[in-house]
């Protein structure tokens, strides 16, 4: 397997360009980050990753890379950046942060104002020809962000802030050809590297595909990662086909449990699986962000590094879009159902009477820590107010502590997370400075929080079949039926109790859990209704909202991801399209999932189902 990864000094070269009087420093790829995450998150909307201190409420250590100063001389420098607690706060923010060039540190203060992504003057310097040090120092560890640096010798010389405009003033300021580099030729693109594209890419390979996964972290597993901490939940070994769920048992995790430390969820086992297929070229780091069409197929994915900026071209035969957001499929033209449908439109009793945008919304997870000592935590109040009445007193938070229900869960992604952490950071402070008897917290500290949002729902792609309510209540029978899902039917909505304490922006979730039996999703629910050659695998697969309920966990997921895997194995061996397995292919699919492509000699890994599931 080969592995395409961040070379520092390819990282290096492409921090800095150089155009007539200006030069562009992108934040994610400095050659030093210090204590700063590079957040990839949201720049399909906001346009670009970008720096992120996120300590805590601790100052992070600073980031830095050496920029090439061609001429002497007088340089205005302008920051990419904006206040994060703008749409619940008018006053300056908590993000602070400052520049140094050199040996001068700017007396801007950045990141404590501006409410969009903006271009915000830090100053003026004078600065000599050759290589200068620029720095970022974070003044809080409150998630100050930085996305890029401008210094030019024009005072008029502002960088543009409309989108498509920014977008071609970086491709021209980084030198970057308008077509991206070809990096290989496959039978099986998938992109997203959680748990349904890990199986399905694995799967795949094991039965003779070559594959690239393309993932946009540097640590695959998604949701089930050390960055998001969410336990694999669902049940593998049950329905028709019990030898699905075996693969899961070679990397799944054996440790129960939300918000947990780190090592809990075992990032290197599903590293170790995808670097042991020959077959896989696994892409960490790179964000897929556009399709190339052939006809009502994808002929080929683009994606970009997300600190480089480098930009690759994969051509594949099929396509998988794991990606939970269903980004591949809506670039592509697929069909797919955002919210809840009405009650009528496929007659579930479970659905509202009309038809409404609300989804399941994403947590921000995070624990404290218990000290032999006080620790103390910044005064932290930025427009949402905590009392005796309406604080959380607890010392941890993990699924409930969810957000953004009411809103768009990909256009106000960054605030939907951003709204994760000031619920946090707000509710930690009034019970470290403000509550009366905090005795309970004197000597806790804040020992994680996320900032890779978890989220839950959002587009789900429409296939040959759309499963519903009455498929899994009434058990209705399909020849198709694949892997089992086991999962209550589990529809989160707004906690009523904090919706009354938060009647505008509530904060946590409530859910009320209908037990099923074992349901095998059929095989016509993972591949597009319209876009020829791509499958799905993940929360987006083509069901209700009301379905997604019990398909939406892991373990089922994976589940899907392998037999994805075999169908595209036998379309690589037929040269047939995903939906002409099922029209003539479906016997042999049904031998690949009797066999399973997971060993079967491994005990079983801990599962986990909320509440007791109907037995057959």
């Amino acid at each position: 397997m080969r592995r395409f990864l961040t070379i520092l000094s390819f990282c290096a070269a492409l921090s800095v360009q150089h155009a007539i009087g200006g030069i562009l420093i992108e934040a994610e790829s400095f050659e030093d980050k210090g204590g700063w995450v590079v957040d990839q998150q949201f720049m399909d909307i906001m346009g670009s990753p970008y720096l992120m201190a996120h300590g805590m409420g601790s100052p992070v250590n600073d980031a830095s890379t050496e920029v090439a100063i061609p001429e002497a001389g007088v340089y205005q420098v302008y920051v990419r950046t904006f206040n994060w607690v703008s749409p619940w706060y008018a006053g300056e923010g908590p993000g602070e942060f400052r520049l140094s060039i050199g040996n001068k540190r700017l007396s801007a203060r950045l990141g404590i104002c501006g409410d969009a992504w903006e271009w915000q003057p830090a100053g003026s310097i004078r600065l000599a020809a050759g290589r200068t040090t620029v720095r970022l120092h974070d003044m809080t560890g409150f998630n100050g962000r930085c996305d890029a640096i401008y210094l030019t010798r024009d005072e008029n010389d502002l960088p543009p802030s409309d989108a498509a405009a920014l977008a071609a003033f970086r491709q021209r300021m980084l030198g970057q050809s308008s077509q991206p580099k070809l990096a290989g030729k496959y039978d099986l693109i998938v992109v997203g590297g959680g748990i349904a594209g890990i199986c399905t890419a694995v799967s795949a390979a094991r039965l003779g595909c070559k594959v690239a996964l393309i993932h946009d972290r540097p640590i695959l597993g998604g949701n089930n990662s050390s960055e998001v901490r969410v336990h694999l939940g669902g049940r593998i070994n049950i329905g028709p086909y019990p030898n699905l769920g075996n693969l899961l048992n070679e990397f799944g995790h054996t440790r129960f449990g939300n918000a947990k430390p780190a090592e809990n969820y075992e990032d290197a086992k599903k590293h170790a699986i995808v670097e042991a297929e020959k077959n896989i070229d696994l892409f960490l780091n790179y964000r897929a962000n556009g399709v190339v069409m052939n006809g009502r197929s994808i002929g080929s994915i683009r994606a970009c590094h997300i600190e480089t900026g480098d930009r690759i071209e994969l051509q594949g035969k099929l396509v998988c879009d794991c990606t939970g957001d269903a980004v591949i499929g809506c670039l592509a033209g697929a069909d797919y159902l955002y919210g809840r449908e009405g009650r009528d439109e496929f007659s579930e009793s479970i659905a509202p009477v009309k038809r409404d945008s609300m989804v399941m919304g994403a947590s921000v997870q995070w624990y404290s820590v218990e000290e032999k000592q006080p620790q103390k935590f910044p005064r932290f109040c930025y427009g949402l107010e905590f009392d005796e009445k309406n604080c959380q007193r607890v010392t941890m938070g993990e699924w409930t502590w969810e957000t953004g229900m009411k809103h768009d869960q990909i256009a106000d992604a960054e605030y939907i997370r951003d709204y994760g952490l000031l619920v946090v950071y707000s509710n930690w402070s009034y019970l470290k400075n403000r509550l009366p008897e905090n005795d309970n917290y004197r000597n806790r500290r804040l020992g994680w929080v996320a900032y890779i949002a978890g989220k839950r729902e959002s587009r789900r792609l429409l296939g040959d079949y759309i499963l519903k309510q009455d498929d899994i209540v009434k058990r209705v029978f399909h020849e198709d039926g694949t892997a089992a899902t086991t999962w209550t039917i589990d529809l989160h909505f707004p906690d009523p109790k904090n919706e009354a304490l938060f009647p505008e922006e509530p904060f946590k979730s409530a859910t009320e859990h209908i037990k099923i039996h074992p349901y095998p999703i059929p095989y016509r629910c993972l591949y597009s209704r319209n876009v020829e050659n791509l499958f799905m695998a993940g929360r987006h697969i083509s069901t209700t909202h009301v379905a997604l309920g019990t398909t939406r966990v892991m373990r089922t997921t994976g589940m899907m991801g392998e037999v994805v895997g075999m169908a595209a194995w036998l379309c690589t061996k037929y040269g047939a399209s995903p939906r002409e397995i099922y029209f003539y292919h479906l016997p042999e699919l049904k031998e690949l999932m009797a066999q399973g492509t997971g060993r079967k000699d491994l005990t079983p890994s801990q599962t986990f189902n909320k509440g007791e599931m109907l037995k057959d």
